[in-house]
C-alpha cells in the first residue's frame, strides 16, 4: 500500500445537516487518525482531509455504511487539491454561506430512547420535556435558514449554560453539536393558562394537566409543529364535548397509545405496520380496529388512526398519567390550519379548550401529523407532513428554477432544485382564507431556506383554483397542467420512469380537458403529454359540490340513468331515509334540459354504491362514503358484478346486479367486496384492451381512490398475475397531495422539450 499523502476535498450532499452528521464525521475521522475538518454550508456538507488515496476510499466507505439513520447520502464527490497539511488533528469548522445551492435538510425526528432515559436520570433533565441530542428532536419546525446552526433556529434566543456548552463541545457526548440542546437551567420552558390563574412557567410535567386530562378536560397543547387539542380518549364525555365545541361530528380522531401493547389490544397490526408506527417518522398509521376503544373516537367506522408519543412531553403525558389512550387531534378550527403560537391558540381555541400549555420556544415551520397506510408492505402517505418534510425526491430530469403550486384541496406545493423536488407539508383546502395564508407563509419560507426564486410557475387548469390564480398573479411565466396528468405524472416522477405508461387517475374531482368533471380516467400518458384512453362513464351531478356532502343526489343520479323515472326506491334501504319530496326534486333536475355538470370520478360511483347499500348517506367528512365502502368490505369473498365496457365503462349492469344482491339479503360486506372486485376487474380489462393497442406493459396507479387499500391491492395483484409491471405511490400521496410534484415533471419535461420558459404567458398541457 501506498503511503503517499494529499489534500482531499469531499463535498457530501443530501440529508446531512440537523442529523448529527458533522459530529460522525468527527468521530470517524478521529477513529481512523486523519487530519482535516467538516463544516456544514448552505449546499450540503464539506470534508477535508489529509490522506492517502487507500485512507480515502476507506473513509467514504464507512461514511456510506454508517451514517446517522436519519440521514440520506445522495452524492459524494472529492477532489484532490494541491498543498500540504497545515493542521494535525481533525475539527468542525463554523458554517457559512456559499452559493444558491442548498443541501437537503432533516424532518423532525422523534425523541430518542437515550434521551428518555435522560428524563428519568440525567442531573438537569430529569423531566425535562425539551430533551434532545444529535440524533433526535426538532429540525424542520424551527429552522429559519441554512446551514443548519442553532442562530439560525428558533433557539436562538436561548444562550447554552456552562453544562450544554461542555457537551456541546465533547467529541464523545451523544449532544457534540446538538444545535437545540438544552436543559432545565438554560433551556425553554412549558407555562400553562387556564384564565383562572396566571402563567406558570416551569421545566416539569405540571400534576395541573395530568388531573385536568382525568377529569374529562379538554387541553390545547403546543407540540414540534403545532397545537394538538387533547383529552382522555376513554372518557365518552369528554370525546363527546370535543366533538361538540369542535364542530366535528363524524371525521375520526387520532389516538395515542403508549406503547405497541396497548395498540394491539385494539387493532389488529402486522408486523410491516408496526414497523411505520415505531419509525422515527412517527406518523398517524390508520389500523383496522379489533377491539373498541370509544365509539364516539371513530364514530363506527371499523378503523383506528393510532400513534405513539414523539416529544419527550407527550411521553411524560402517556407515563405519568398512565392514560390508556389520548385524543392528540390537530389544534384548529375546521378547515383552517393547525395555530402555532400562544396568542394564535387562545384566539382560536378558547370555545374549545379548558387549557393551554404553551411554551416559549416559537414554532417556525408549521407541521401536521403525517398520516399513513399500509398496503401490503408498502406503506400509503394519506398526508405527508411531520417526520417527512421537507425531504427532497430524486427525479429523473432537471426541474430547477420550477415552482408548482398544486391543486385546491389538500394543497402543496413543490420547489424544484436541480434534479430534486422539495415538497412542501400538507397545506390543506385554499379555500380557507387562513390556509391560503398558510400557504403563502410557507412558500416565502421555503424560498429563503432552499434560496429559490422561480422562473416558472406551473398550475392547475382549473381556472378557479386559489392555486392557479395565485400562479397567475406572480408576473412570472405560467404553465397549466391537467389535472389527472399531474396524478399519473406525480407517481413516475417517483419512480423516476421517463417513458410512455398506461396511467389509471381515480379520484373524485378534476377538470377535464373537455371542461367537464374527470375522476375515472385511463390515459396514455408520458411526462409531457397523454392521451385519454377511456373513462367511467358520466353521470349527471346533481347539485354539483352540494353532491360531495349528500351522495343520496349522486345515488338517484345512478338510479335515474339504471332506470328512467322508475327508480325502485323500495330496493334500496340507503334512499328510504330521504324524504320523496327531496327525491322528485332531484329527478326533475335530471329530466329538465336545465345544466347540470357531468362527471366520470370514480369517487362518485364509490358515493352512490356507498348509499345504496347504506353504508352512509351524507358525508361528515371528505371521502367518508367510501371509507365505509371500504371498511364493510368481507375481503374474502371473491365474487364479481357485470359491467359494460366500450369506449366508456357503464356500471348499470353493476347496480342492477346490487339491486337483486339486496333483495335476496346479501350481506353489505359481500356485496361491498364484490364492487371492489368489480372496479379492480374493469381496471385490469381496460389495461389489457391499452396494451393490445399501444404495447405498454407499465401501469401507474395515481388518485386518491386509490388511499383505498382494498382496491389497490387487488388490483395491483390482478394486474401483476397477467404480466402488467404496476407502479403505486411510496413517497408521495395519491391524493391531491401528490399533484404538485407531478406538475413539476410535467412542466419540466415540456421545458426540456419546446423551451416554454422563454415565452411569457399561459401554456396549456394536454392532449385530448
Amino acid at each position: 500500500m501506498t503511503m503517499v499523502r494529499s489534500s482531499y476535498k469531499i463535498h457530501v450532499h443530501g440529508t446531512v445537516q440537523g442529523v448529527g452528521f458533522r459530529p460522525f464525521v468527527y468521530r470517524l475521522a478521529r477513529e481512523i487518525k486523519l487530519d482535516g475538518s467538516v463544516e456544514n454550508r448552505n449546499d450540503g456538507v464539506w470534508i477535508s482531509l489529509y490522506c492517502t488515496r487507500e485512507e480515502l476510499d476507506i473513509f467514504i466507505t464507512l461514511l456510506k455504511q454508517q451514517a446517522p439513520y436519519p440521514s440520506t447520502i445522495r452524492s459524494i464527490e472529492f477532489i484532490q487539491q494541491a498543498g500540504r497539511k497545515t493542521q494535525s488533528g481533525f475539527r468542525i469548522l463554523a458554517s457559512h454561506k456559499g452559493s444558491t445551492e442548498i443541501t437537503g435538510i432533516c424532518p423532525d425526528i422523534a425523541v430518542c430512547e437515550k434521551c428518555l432515559e435522560d428524563m428519568k436520570n440525567h442531573p438537569r433533565r430529569i423531566g425535562y420535556p425539551f430533551v434532545n441530542c444529535t440524533f433526535c428532536g426538532p429540525r424542520f419546525s424551527i429552522i429559519r435558514e441554512l446551514p443548519w446552526d442553532r442562530p439560525k433556529t428558533s433557539m436562538s434566543g436561548f444562550g447554552m449554560c456552562d453544562g450544554c456548552r461542555s457537551e456541546y463541545n465533547d467529541q464523545l457526548d451523544r449532544r457534540f453539536h446538538a444545535q437545540p440542546i438544552a436543559c432545565t437551567i438554560c433551556g425553554p420552558v412549558y407555562y400553562q393558562r387556564s384564565f383562572q390563574q396566571g402563567d406558570e412557567p416551569w421545566p416539569y410535567l405540571s400534576a395541573q394537566i395530568i388531573l385536568a386530562l382525568r377529569a374529562g378536560k379538554i387541553g390545547a397543547i403546543q407540540g414540534i409543529g403545532g397545537y394538538h387539542l387533547v383529552c382522555d380518549a376513554t372518557n365518552a364525555l369528554a370525546v363527546a364535548e370535543l366533538r361538540k365545541r369542535k364542530h366535528r361530528d363524524g371525521k375520526p380522531f387520532a389516538v395515542m397509545f403508549p406503547g405497541m401493547e396497548e395498540i394491539r389490544k385494539y387493532c389488529e397490526c402486522s408486523e410491516a405496520e408496526e414497523k411505520l408506527i415505531t419509525s422515527w417518522q412517527r406518523p398517524i398509521v390508520i389500523l383496522k380496529e379489533k377491539k373498541c376503544l370509544n365509539t364516539l373516537v371513530n364514530k363506527g367506522l371499523g378503523s383506528l388512526g393510532v400513534m405513539l408519543p414523539y416529544t419527550p412531553l407527550q411521553h411524560q403525558l402517556m407515563t405519568e398519567g398512565k392514560f390508556q389512550a389520548l385524543i392528540c387531534t390537530s389544534g384548529n378550527l375546521t378547515d383552517e390550519p393547525t395555530v402555532i403560537s400562544p396568542q394564535a391558540a387562545e384566539d382560536k381555541l378558547m370555545d374549545i379548550a379548558d387549557f393551554f400549555l404553551h411554551s416559549n420556544r416559537p414554532i417556525i415551520n408549521r407541521t401536521d401529523d403525517s398520516v399513513a397506510r399500509l398496503c401490503g408492505e408498502s406503506p400509503i402517505l394519506i398526508r405527508r407532513s411531520r417526520g417527512y418534510v421537507p425531504a427532497a425526491i430524486q427525479v429523473s430530469l432537471s426541474v430547477d428554477g420550477i415552482l408548482a403550486l398544486g391543486a385546491e384541496q389538500k394543497n402543496t406545493f413543490c420547489l424544484g432544485k436541480d434534479r430534486e423536488a422539495i415538497l412542501s407539508q400538507h397545506i390543506g383546502d385554499l379555500k380557507s382564507y387562513d390556509t391560503f395564508q398558510f400557504m403563502e407563509e410557507s412558500l416565502g419560507r421555503f424560498k429563503k431556506i432552499f434560496r429559490f426564486t422561480p422562473t416558472l410557475i406551473v398550475t392547475d387548469q382549473h381556472p378557479d383554483y386559489l392555486s392557479t390564480q395565485f400562479g397567475n398573479s406572480l408576473g412570472i411565466p405560467v404553465v397549466a397542467v391537467q389535472h389527472h396528468h399531474a396524478h399519473i405524472a406525480s407517481c413516475m416522477a417517483e419512480h423516476q420512469l421517463d417513458e410512455p405508461v398506461i396511467g389509471v387517475a381515480f379520484d373524485g374531482t378534476g377538470l377535464g380537458a373537455d371542461q367537464t368533471i374527470w375522476g375515472g380516467e385511463f390515459l396514455i400518458a408520458t411526462l409531457d403529454q397523454f392521451t385519454r384512453f377511456s373513462w367511467l362513464d358520466p353521470i349527471k351531478i346533481p347539485g354539483g359540490d352540494q353532491a360531495v356532502r349528500e351522495p343520496w343526489r349522486v345515488a338517484i343520479a345512478y338510479l335515474y340513468k339504471c332506470y328512467g323515472e322508475n327508480i325502485p326506491f323500495d330496493s334500496f334501504h340507503g334512499l328510504q331515509c330521504i324524504p320523496e319530496i327531496q327525491r322528485n326534486q332531484i329527478i326533475s333536475l335530471l329530466k329538465s334540459e336545465a345544466p347540470v355538470p357531468v362527471s366520470s370520478a370514480a369517487g362518485r360511483l364509490f358515493d352512490a354504491i356507498s348509499v345504496l347499500t347504506g353504508c352512509c348517506i351524507e358525508n361528515t367528512f371528505d371521502a367518508e362514503a367510501p371509507i365505509r365502502l371500504e371498511m364493510a368490505a368481507d375481503q374474502l369473498e371473491m365474487g364479481e358484478y357485470p359491467y359494460q365496457i366500450n369506449q366508456t365503462i357503464g356500471f348499470i349492469p353493476t347496480i342492477e346486479a346490487i339491486r337483486v344482491d339486496l333483495a335476496n339479503h346479501v350481506p353489505v360486506s359481500v356485496i361491498s367486496a364484490r364492487f371492489h372486485r368489480t372496479l379492480a376487474r374493469v381496471i385490469l380489462d381496460t389495461c389489457i384492451r391499452a396494451r393490445e393497442v399501444t404495447g405498454l406493459i407499465k401501469v401507474v396507479l395515481s388518485g386518491g381512490t386509490f388511499q383505498n387499500v382494498f382496491l389497490t391491492r387487488i388490483t395491483c395483484s390482478s394486474l401483476i398475475m397477467n404480466n402488467f409491471t404496476v407502479f403505486t405511490h411510496r413517497m408521495v400521496p395519491p391524493n391531491d397531495g401528490g399533484i404538485s410534484l407531478g406538475q413539476l415533471v410535467v412542466a419540466a419535461k415540456k421545458q426540456i422539450k419546446k423551451n416554454v420558459s422563454k415565452h411569457p404567458g399561459r401554456s396549456s398541457i394536454h392532449q385530448q
